[in-house]
């Protein structure tokens, strides 16, 4: 027999496996000694009022085995002697594409400016221990793109691009924990991220796929508007059915070279501002109501968003990429840039919390920028970063501002403890950000700490430059075909592209881009 029930449960039962088996079977009047296999399938937490409580979907399988709880299976035919198609980027877009054309009978070459993730450790010490930024390997390029060495956020409100299950349950066919497939807002973590993604690699190795690191796309292989392949960085020509353009969004000189090679390309809406910190045990009495959250309830996370005006023009101040117990890194792609983004271990436990806290870039803005075409966001993006670095001695010290300070018009005298390790800078983030950053920042801020007491207080901070929350370019594709609007064989995919805004969008986006490929020349 099989039976499924909803739950509102405290946190000390619905996390504590024991009692919540308890709990189930006092539900459905099953004696305690009874054997029963009892499994949440979805759980989330409902912080809104003054108790936090947890709701809870569970089945229970009683004299009766239990289904699996994934279908997918590592199950790959091989492709070896297939026909190839070339994915450009090992991103989360490009892995999930590479896997699917593997399902579809289509052989991928997966190609990756840089290094495997293991490599990848060691430019990433050197950026945050000797301020070196590696142009090919660092916290955005490498095997599995910006998402490896991230917080892992699964959660979506994409649910139209794809099969969100099934993107979750390839991940736990890869190594990630089936909390994932539990959780209302679930994450696998930095630490853990790395294994996976080296998993997904040898899946696609095993099934007669190609994977090439330090191997850097520098032309197009062009014919009568049509993509018949790449020229590689040490000469290489490789031809394919069709191209998947999976860069991420920080390839910039990829969208150069569309430029170069006339592809039409677009510049699309994005936002740029800083990161906060706050000491996570704050942001969990904010949000649960309560002294500390306890042994069983997780990192407490928030979710922000203001509209505010500039010179008369609406501007959005929003949160963005939340990470609870997580780290603020160095994420610059080259040397002379200061960007930083954020990032979460899988238990989440550091002592802090940050988040992106990002205003939204529009038209006005990119209206000094008009000779750079397409890339005029692009070219906004990079001045502001190079004028951050060159501000800070060309370092990776990053300029911040106690957030209290900056709202009230004040200059920090001194900086809280962080997570940020090449260290921080008491800058005016005034001078720092662009007026058309610093002032709307200011006053979502405001509305932020009327919503959440202490929240914009001098026990928090912000850390400069978030810039790299989307991509500043899109490639315009078909909404059928999801081929380039006049380039044949070549498909448009992921964050880079402007269809995707972080791991499972990118994901579903890949997937749909290899069953275009497939469908329309495989």
């Amino acid at each position: 027999m099989k039976k499924q029930l909803s739950l509102v449960l405290e946190p000390e039962i619905a996390f504590d496996q024991e009692l919540f088996q308890q709990s189930v079977k006092k539900t459905l009047a099953i004696p305690s000694e009874a054997p029963a296999h009892i499994r949440a399938i979805k759980r989330s937490i409902d912080a809104r009022g003054r108790q936090v409580k947890v709701n809870v979907e569970a089945e229970v399988f009683i004299d009766k085995k239990p289904t699996p709880l994934i279908a997918y299976q590592r199950n790959y035919k091989n492709v070896s002697h297939a026909p190839q198609a070339i994915i450009i980027g090992a991103g989360p877009a490009g892995m999930f594409a590479a896997l699917r054309l593997i399902e579809l009978g289509v052989k991928p070459i997966l190609i990756e400016r840089g290094k495997d993730v293991r490599a990848r450790r060691r430019d990433l010490a050197a950026i945050n221990k000797e301020h070196l930024v590696n142009p090919e390997s660092n916290y955005c390029f490498g095997e599995g793109g910006a998402g490896t060495y991230s917080d892992g956020k699964l959660y979506t409100r994409s649910k139209k691009r794809g099969d969100i299950r099934r993107i979750l349950e390839i991940f736990v066919a890869h190594g990630a924990t089936e909390e994932i497939l539990v959780d209302a807002h679930p994450h696998i973590g930095t630490n853990k991220l790395p294994k996976i993604v080296a998993e997904q690699r040898e899946s696609i190795l095993q099934a007669g796929g190609e994977v090439h690191f330090d191997t850097k796309v520098v032309d197009f292989i062009m014919e009568n508007h049509m993509m018949k392949g790449v020229i590689l960085n040490d000469g290489r020509e490789i031809s394919g059915i069709g191209v998947i353009l999976a860069t991420g969004h920080s390839a910039r000189d990829i969208f150069e070279l569309c430029l170069e090679r006339n592809i039409y390309i677009e510049a699309k809406p994005f936002a740029m501002g800083v990161r906060i910190e706050h000491q996570q045990s704050l942001i969990d009495s904010l949000q649960y109501h309560r002294p500390e959250r306890g042994p069983y309830l997780p990192a407490a996370s928030y979710s922000l968003v203001a509209q505010t005006y500039f010179k008369g023009i609406q501007r959005g101040v929003f949160s963005f990429c939340m990470c609870p117990g997580g780290f603020i890194v160095p994420a610059a792609t080259a040397p002379g840039e200061l960007v930083v983004n954020g990032m979460s271990p899988s238990r989440r436990d550091s002592k802090f919390a940050n988040s992106g806290m990002v205003v939204a870039v529009n038209e006005v803005d990119l209206a000094p920028y008009k000779q750079f075409g397409p890339l005029a966001g692009l070219q906004l993006q990079k001045e502001q970063e190079q004028r951050a670095c060159q501000m800070m001695g060309g370092s990776q010290v990053a300029p911040a501002q106690l957030v209290g300070d900056f709202v009230q018009n004040k200059v920090s005298k001194s900086l809280l403890e962080t997570s940020y390790q090449p260290g921080l800078r008491s800058s005016d983030m005034y001078d720092v950000l662009f007026p058309h950053i610093a002032k709307p920042l200011q006053e979502g801020l405001k509305q932020f700490g009327q919503k959440m007491k202490g929240y914009t207080s001098n026990q928090a901070q912000i850390i400069g430059i978030e810039s790299r929350t989307s991509s500043p370019v899109r490639v315009p594709r078909d909404k059928e075909s999801l081929e380039h609007v006049q380039v044949k064989r070549l498909f448009p995919c992921g964050e880079g592209a402007g269809y995707a805004g972080g791991i499972m969008s990118a994901a579903m986006d890949g997937e749909r881009c290899a069953e275009k490929l497939v469908e329309l020349y495989g």
